[in-house]
């Protein structure tokens, strides 16, 4: 097999040491240089300047949980390739694992030019892809708090999450505040409600009437205090959003053009896949890393599987939320697409579906720096108007009618 790389090397990364392993092709023959180090700056700087002595132009290492970080923001200050190599992808034969063999294993890949490298954002984007999934993180742990609060009603016998549609909203958190303080009177807890509230005095009151403990109130007041919380830190990181905007700015306000993506969402589209969509040849690079097509899983000619592959998590859920707002826009390209898949493949797939040209118009948008232009509900009508034609002509004939189709021209 051809050697693509003749001075290059193989990391396999772990916490607290780095083997290393530096293969040479010298006189048709491969030699190979094992060193371990630690992981601590100064021994990642002593691996940069071995690797330099060494003359390496081509670097690999596995995507090891967090532990690759470090390895590669100190060896990106080099004049080395780095290719960052998904695990998955590289896995040597069974019973041969080791450290040193790992590391080799890796330098022999990369000299016959085997890897396919990760997509590894730079350091603006990576630190906005941060915020974002921190902001993420916290929103989902505060809705598992919420949970708990409700959990200890429905223990307290307080039914309020039947009447109330947001408990943490502001009639709720009134009653549930009011709770803590020590206030049991279901009248006096009903009047607290917004007069927008659907539910009656009556129905209030009964929901409101329970057994509510010391050990509720604290309960309650415990993890109210740590929803507090947790809204204010996304206030900060939201701060730290709008102070490091600027460079996504105009790819933030480009994807919002697109049914169903709020400013917030067009935010995590950027911080996960970037603003260079060089990056991916093309939209269907792009789509398959997001994990928004059928995997490719064939074996004596059928088709063991059909499902998504797992691809960018932090994308994908995004987008597929995305795209059940845009479900929702009437009269928009996107929802007409969603109609007309459900009927034959089923909502899940039609939602994919949507998802995944959700993604494909922001491929081509932040690529030519255009806005989206909405094709219309009636796109694919227009699109293939003689089966349309043909389709309803049937079910009106199938409901026992005779139907003759004239052109209005014509009949004019």
């Amino acid at each position: 097999m051809e050697v693509l790389h003749r001075h290059c090397a193989g990391l396999d990364v772990h916490k607290d040491t780095v083997v290393a392993c530096v293969r040479h092709m010298v006189d048709g023959t491969g030699k190979r240089e094992v060193r371990t180090f630690k992981t601590t700056t100064k021994d990642l700087v002593a691996l940069s300047e071995w690797l330099s002595a060494e003359d390496c132009t081509h670097v690999a290492m596995e995507a090891t949980g967090i532990y690759w970080k470090p390895v590669w923001h100190i060896l990106a200050d080099g004049e080395f390739t780095l290719v960052l190599a998904n695990a998955a992808h590289v896995k040597n034969v069974p019973g041969r694992k080791t450290d040193v063999n790992d590391a080799t294993w890796l330098a022999d890949l990369m000299a016959h030019g085997l890897i396919r490298g990760s997509f590894v954002p730079d350091e603006p984007t990576q630190e906005m892809r941060n915020f974002l999934r921190t902001r993420k993180q916290f929103v989902r742990e505060r809705s598992s708090h919420v949970q708990r609060i409700q959990k200890t009603l429905e223990d307290a016998n307080i039914k309020l999450d039947s009447v109330i549609t947001d408990i943490m909203g502001l009639s709720g958190r009134r009653m549930i505040e009011a709770l803590i303080a020590g206030e049991t009177d279901p009248f006096a807890l009903a009047v607290l409600a917004h007069r927008r509230i659907r539910a009656s005095q009556a129905e209030l009151e009964a929901a409101l009437r329970g057994r509510v403990t010391d050990h509720h109130r604290f309960m309650l007041r415990l993890l109210l205090q740590h929803i507090d919380a947790i809204e204010a830190a996304i206030g900060q990181i939201d701060q730290e959003v709008d102070a490091h905007v600027e460079p996504f700015r105009t790819a933030i306000e480009i994807l919002s053009s697109i049914p169903g993506i709020s400013d917030l969402s067009a935010g995590v589209i950027v911080a996960e896949i970037g603003i260079d969509m060089n990056r991916f040849p093309t939209e269907g690079h792009l789509i398959s890393w997001a994990g928004l097509c059928p995997r490719n899983d064939e074996s004596a000619g059928k088709r063991r599987s059909t499902r998504m592959r797992k691809g960018a998590p932090w994308l994908k859920t995004t987008l597929i939320q995305c795209a059940w707002a845009a479900a929702r826009t009437k009269g928009s390209y996107l929802q007409a697409q969603f109609q007309r898949l459900r009927a034959r493949r089923g909502a899940k797939k039609a939602i994919g579906a949507v998802a995944a040209s959700v993604l494909t118009a922001a491929y081509h948008m932040l690529k030519n720096g255009t806005l989206y232009q909405d094709l219309g509900a009636h796109h694919f009508d227009s699109r293939a108007k003689g089966k349309q034609v043909l389709r309803l002509v049937s079910r009106i004939q199938n409901l026992g009618f005779a139907v003759q189709i004239t052109p209005i021209g014509a009949a004019a």
